[in-house]
């Protein structure tokens, strides 16, 4: 292990193209699989010209004033102007302008079987990557925003100013579309076009328990049109090729020391790959952890709801002790008894739900599903939310579902193209008739139990539906380890509450990973991006910097509150460097936008 005080290394990797790698071999993790990378090469410079003026074109229709106000649009930057940089093997194309930084986009061909030449034959996958250049860098940090399916290219034009304040000019910031998710091709689809899926999909049962024979029956067809649609290609859409797909990345740079910061999924994604892959792993932070065990190894991710529940009571306690800053205070004066007034709403949406209408293009209804998924479920994601949702929630109180509707129906949470949120979750995991027993009773007698303790059971049908009957073949054959000894320990971070990457997932984590340190936000949310924290920036820009590591034990305060004022931090730092850190951190507390069911 190299010292705390090393800094990662620009030099490119010894080891040689299709060699095996040495993690591979010695964690016996792909035993029989050789790890081949395509030669890169900039291709297909039309297509992806096309591809960054459609992004910018998209910033424009999607984005809020504040935003656009921030991006240049692509079609006004003269030519291409294809750039390239000593050490790295790919040439970048302009494609915005982020608070005085240059945005670029590129991409790479990697094989469609990252660990067997003979299988990929000259079948690829384009991985479409995206930079924002940070001032003093010469190191590529590596994002994930989650999902599975989450797009980087809307993660970095969206966050990118915010966690470019966050991190510093000293590293650029990298991200990409994974294979499979978004812009990268083939896409990862269940469906030949939109048409056929706003036909045929079938995304939420009314009643997880009545609906479930419907839901068996649905799945029996979507199964097998994930496997046809996605052909031979479908096979590869998984994690471990990801992970392999990310030393592609750094190997077209140039940079042979992989940093990242991975975030939900991406906490998968970055434990995979220090497993994979530890000798290159220097600087990798895992952020709202899920629970790589459960996900490669467990019929149902029990692990990931342990604590919503204690995020829903602490949005009702954080409402009464803020008392008239918070709009539900008054409806109750006890947490019992607000829980209780909302409890009875719920009953009565799942008994009559109330018809909501506004105009022509906005009416809608909203019943149990609604309120609880779109409403509560979504809420526990992002407390910088609440003061709106209790609003909301007391509008409803008082007869004006209008707010409801809006908030529930119209979603803001980040939409997927395709369907790589369940081709990458169930070729992951153990799915299929290999590992589960088939038929509609067995079904049954699965899910039952599991769905009559969790009041959103119904966000999950349409995943479990389809694990059971899944019909692509699972091809990797990666074993969560424990005992994993990095170049460098991991940086672990977790809110103490995270509705679904709980505290206990990430000392799961903290214990797989050799000398890794946890730090936990004191705070309820998902990610520590949840709420605004020094404490936490200054973990993350030290760990980045020279690998410096938190104490044992480390926790941090969240600076700022759930309701009404904040209470002066921000002002009394002014324009200095820390008020600016923590309003990018308000920022990117209001607009994170998580892919959701």
């Amino acid at each position: 292990m190299s010292s705390p005080k090393d800094s990662p290394s620009n030099d490119p990797p010894s080891q040689a193209r299709g060699s095996k790698s040495p993690s591979a071999m010695n964690g016996k993790l792909f035993p029989q699989q050789t790890y081949v990378s395509q030669p890169l090469t900039v291709k297909r410079k039309k297509r992806w010209h096309a591809i960054a003026l459609s992004f910018a074109a998209l910033l424009w229709i999607t984005s809020t004033s504040h935003y656009v106000s921030r991006i240049q649009h692509r079609a006004t930057l003269p030519g291409l102007n294809l750039r390239s940089y000593p050490g790295e093997k790919i040439k970048w194309s302009p494609c915005g302008e982020i608070n005085d930084h240059e945005v670029e986009c590129s991409d790479i061909n990697v094989p469609m079987d990252q660990f067997n030449a003979t299988n990929s034959g000259d079948k690829t996958f384009n991985i479409p990557l995206i930079r924002l250049r940070g001032k003093n860098a010469t190191q590529n940090v590596l994002l994930n925003p989650g999902g599975p399916g989450g797009s980087g290219f809307g993660f970095l034009y969206e966050l990118g100013s915010e966690l470019n304040t966050i991190v510093g000019e000293n590293f650029h910031l990298l991200s990409f579309d994974p294979r499979g998710v978004n812009s990268s091709t083939p896409l990862a689809s269940c469906y030949p076009d939109e048409e056929t899926k706003t036909k045929f999909h079938y995304n939420r049962d009314d009643d997880v328990v009545r609906d479930s024979g419907k839901r068996h029956a649905w799945s029996t067809n979507y199964a097998k049109a994930c496997a046809e649609n996605m052909g031979e290609h479908g096979k590869y859409v998984n994690t471990p090729q990801t992970a392999a797909d990310m030393n592609s990345i750094l190997d077209a740079l140039g940079q042979r020391d992989m940093v990242y910061w991975g975030f939900s999924y991406g906490t998968l994604l970055g434990q995979t790959y220090a497993t994979m892959f530890p000798e290159r792993s220097k600087r990798v932070i895992i952020d709202g952890v899920a629970n790589q065990f459960e996900w490669y190894e467990a019929h149902i991710l029990e692990m990931d709801f342990v604590d919503t529940f204690k995020v829903i009571d602490g949005f009702f306690d954080e409402c009464l002790k803020a008392g008239g800053d918070c709009p539900l205070a008054s409806f109750a004066k006890t947490t019992a008894e607000l829980k209780g007034k909302i409890s009875g709403i719920t009953s009565q949406l799942h008994d009559e739900p109330i018809s909501v209408y506004k105009d022509p293009s906005t009416y809608g209804t909203i019943d149990a599903n609604n309120f609880l998924i779109d409403g509560f479920f979504r809420a526990t994601y992002a407390p910088k939310g609440w003061p709106k949702f209790a609003q909301t929630l007391a509008n409803l109180l008082n007869g004006n579902a209008t707010d409801a509707l809006l908030a529930f129906t119209f979603s803001t949470f980040a939409k997927i193209k395709g369907d790589s949120t369940d081709i990458i979750t169930l070729n992951d995991g153990i799915s299929g008739a290999k590992y589960w027993a088939q038929g509609h009773q067995a079904y049954n007698d699965k899910m039952q139990p599991f769905y009559r303790n969790l009041s959103f059971a119904a966000t999950l049908s349409r995943q479990y539906g389809a694990k059971q009957q899944w019909a692509i073949p699972r091809t990797h054959n990666y074993i969560p380890q424990k005992g994993v000894k990095t170049t460098h320990p991991l940086l672990i971070l977790s809110t103490t509450y995270d509705p679904v990457c709980s505290l206990t997932a990430a000392r799961t984590a903290n214990e797989a990973f050799v000398d890794s340190r946890l730090v936990e936000l004191k705070a309820y949310g998902h990610c520590s991006l949840a709420m605004p924290s020094l404490c936490i920036v200054k973990h993350v820009r030290n760990f980045l910097r020279d690998g410096s590591m938190p104490p044992e034990g480390a926790t941090c305060e969240m600076d700022g509150s759930y309701f009404g004022k904040e209470d002066g931090k921000v002002e009394k730092r002014g324009d200095g460097g820390d008020g600016k850190i923590l309003e990018a951190q308000e920022r990117i507390a209001e607009k994170m936008r998580w892919v959701l069911p």
